[in-house]
């Protein structure tokens, strides 16, 4: 009867003709004018808010006399006092918690035999849809927290009820053919014929990643915040690099071409307690993170986004209306080749403070504004190498001394809809002071902008958009300010993100320096650093522009398209010209053109393929910098990725 009463009750309501309430009139002082509405004020044509109406139905009398209430519980069956399993398929047999009225219908296997009994079916054809393995990931199960553990079946220093547990593994598979220019010279190169600047351009990347992660945390997480969680999460990686020139994979020139590598890191190793709640009829609430944890400063992770070790304060108001993050982060060293965290090494003495403050519906309906300060203090004054051998910090350019620095980053960004225009966009400042400028070997004003924006509209199945980025340049490398814009860590999902072939791959500074990089891999900026895991930020560099157009193409529910069109440029070309002791290089990097698609079988999250590929076709600045007897004019990246979860 309990089955069957859960089974009808949602057609009962489907089937109920739905009553148009009158509409409101505006509260006393309010304005009737759209650009004056609030999010309560506010509903689509046609639908109702779940829970709301603006004008209550009239009130329901009930009056039966002679009325005989139920009977109570124990008239059926004997409580259940939580105690072993629930090995008896009778109705007359309590559940312990509502999770598990309708899967204790299930049959069991028989303990002796090992054969399961699906007479029921027979009878009860649709229960088999919720009667699966713990293993499946696509229906409730107890590994996924979907069901909270039985008081005999969990460790005796869990007090309380509602305690969780959600497992989930990945699989991360990478293959990944790609060209971009290579230096050679007589102690890197492998073929003798190969005298010029730049040879072969041809390598291949391989990469496969196990993620495994477990959470413990308590409450009833449907309605509000853990009470407490307790996660960790390891990561594996194997990797394997083939290139064609010598002295790009190690330092040494004996080690060759080729390199096979693995690591495995602790990506997240947290506590998560909820201090307590402002409001109870809302929810709203307070909780402190402290251990190793991901963080991303913004919308896009333009400026940071990393799992580091911190302590961070988080919550909300107004019924999550406001929302605001207070963090300190202290960086962990990153293993080279795998990007994951070392603890074998000591911590970086390199600070992050950051705070941010979210409000929904702001300026207008649909919008979420957010503004934050970070400060990045960096304090590091030893040589580091990473583990190829090539030296990372201080990057090999100008004097070659330790750097340390102070910036404040200063940001607004938006995020969300204004009617059927979704729109995006963020504002960066970067403003302190470099205690040593690699050019002059003086402390320098660091004075730096960032501004990026996307807008994109929705059409059926299509949705087109267009990218706007500008990060200023240094205009004048030896004087006391540095103008170039660079981020922490950035990570962008912006303008194609890592189908694009510029935020992809990472193309070396050949000539003016050495073991540098105009831009970082699965970056943005053109920021000249050394490395994007291990290098410090550098404010001397020539920025970065872009503008560019794209789509994406739902052709089933299975099946995503889609296709961007970049141009880049370099903002200021002032420092290249310096490092490279040129007289002039144009300003154009040239057109990044990919198109990818992505592939979910069971139209879910837990089996992904990617496949994408991209050209970029040079611009005059990039073929100053790179082309060699006509070698440098196309380059090529493809990506193929199987991502697999449960």
């Amino acid at each position: 009867m309990i089955a069957a009463s859960l089974l009808l009750a949602p057609a009962l309501v489907l089937s109920a003709p739905v009553a148009q309430a009158d509409p409101a009139p505006a509260p006393e002082g309010a304005s009737a004018a759209p650009g004056n509405a609030t999010a309560d004020d506010v509903l689509l044509d046609g639908r109702r808010r779940p829970g709301f109406e603006k004008k209550l139905p009239d009130k329901v009398e009930q009056d039966n006399p002679g009325a005989v209430n139920a009977p109570e519980p124990e008239a059926f069956y004997d409580k259940y006092d939580g105690e072993g399993p629930l090995d008896s398929l009778s109705l007359d047999v309590a559940v312990p918690d509502r999770w598990r009225i309708v899967s204790s219908l299930c049959p069991k296997k028989d303990a002796k035999t090992g054969v399961t009994d699906r007479a029921i079916f027979t009878l009860y054809p649709n229960l088999a849809a919720a009667c699966h393995s713990q293993l499946d990931p696509f229906h409730h199960n107890l590994l996924k927290g979907d069901q909270p553990l039985a008081r005999g079946k969990r460790p005796g220093f869990l007090k309380g009820d509602d305690w969780f547990l959600v497992l989930n593994g990945i699989s991360d598979t990478v293959v990944e053919p790609r060209s971009f220019p290579i230096p050679v010279g007589n102690q890197t190169t492998s073929n003798p014929n190969e005298i010029d600047t730049f040879g072969r351009s041809n390598s291949l990347v391989l990469s496969q990643t196990f993620i495994v992660g477990a959470s413990l945390l308590k409450g009833l997480t449907a309605f509000k915040p853990p009470v407490v969680e307790y996660r960790i999460v390891l990561a594996g990686n194997i990797n394997h690099v083939e290139v064609p020139a010598r002295r790009v994979l190690f330092v040494e020139p004996s080690k060759g071409t080729k390199r096979t590598d693995g690591f495995i890191g602790v990506q997240e190793a947290f506590v998560d307690y909820h201090i307590g709640r402002f409001d109870t009829k809302r929810f709203d609430f307070v909780s402190l993170r402290a251990g190793v944890q991901p963080f991303q400063s913004d919308f896009r992770g333009f400026l940071f986004q990393d799992n580091q070790l911190g302590v961070r304060l988080f919550g909300n108001r107004d019924n999550n209306r406001w929302q605001f993050n207070l963090a300190a982060f202290w960086r962990i060293e990153k293993d080279t080749n795998s990007g994951l965290n070392d603890f074998t090494k000591p911590l970086r003495r390199n600070w992050i403070f950051t705070g941010n403050l979210y409000r929904q519906d702001f300026p207008v309906v649909g919008l979420t504004s957010q503004v934050s300060v970070t400060y990045d203090m960096n304090r590091e004054d030893r040589y580091y190498s990473d583990e190829n051998g090539f030296p990372v910090r201080p990057a090999l350019l100008g004097d070659l001394r330790p750097r340390q620095y102070d910036v404040v980053y200063l940001g607004y960004a938006l995020d969300g809809h204004v009617g059927r225009i979704n729109l995006t966009g963020q504002v960066y400042g970067a403003l302190g002071e470099d205690r040593n400028n690699f050019l002059t070997s003086r402390p320098a004003t660091i004075k730096a902008f960032m501004a990026a924006a996307e807008i994109s509209y929705d059409k059926d199945w299509m949705r087109f958009r267009a990218s706007g980025l500008w990060a200023s340049g240094d205009s004048d490398p030896y004087d006391k300010v540095e103008g170039g814009f660079d981020a922490i860590l950035e990570n962008p999902q912006f303008a194609g993100a890592d189908t694009s072939y510029w935020i992809r791959q990472s193309i070396p500074f050949a000539g003016g320096g050495r073991a540098i990089s105009v831009n970082g891999r699965n970056g943005i900026l053109n920021s000249l650093r050394s490395a994007k895991d291990e290098g410090q930020s550098n404010f001397t560099n020539p920025g970065t522009v872009l503008a560019g157009v794209g789509g994406d193409f739902d052709l089933t529910p299975n099946l995503r398209v889609s296709a961007n069109a970049n141009h880049l440029w370099f903002q200021n070309t002032k420092v290249m010209q310096v490092l490279r002791n040129e007289g002039s290089i144009p300003k154009s990097i040239g057109w990044d053109l990919s198109v990818s698609s992505i592939w979910r079988p069971k139209a879910a999250q837990n089996v992904v393929f990617r496949l994408s590929g991209a050209i970029l076709a040079a611009g005059a600045g990039f073929r100053d910098l790179f082309d060699q007897r006509n070698h440098g004019r196309q380059f090529y990246s493809v990506l193929a990725n199987a991502t697999l979860a449960f």
